[in-house]
């Protein structure tokens, strides 16, 4: 089961609670009982593989501003 982070609208509690998929967003504050609100995170984002670094996709010949010189040239 996922665990969920909530704040409370009156006292400005966070805390966590444990709700499966199927249940509904909301808890009761265990602080002062008042209504709580679930509080949305961010996703981490994995890189993984290659391709996500400078040097993954160069090639072993590579100097930098050729490329530009022959697509001017193609012109």
């Amino acid at each position: 089961m996922p665990i969920y982070e909530y704040e409370c609208c009156v006292c400005d509690y966070h805390f966590e609670q444990k709700q499966s998929f199927d249940e509904k967003p909301g808890a009761v504050c265990p602080r002062c009982r008042g209504k709580s609100r679930r509080v949305l995170q961010s996703a981490p984002i994995i890189f993984k593989g290659s391709g996500f670094y400078v040097t993954d996709n160069r090639k072993s010949g590579f100097e930098p501003g050729s490329e530009s010189k022959k697509d001017k040239s193609k012109d």
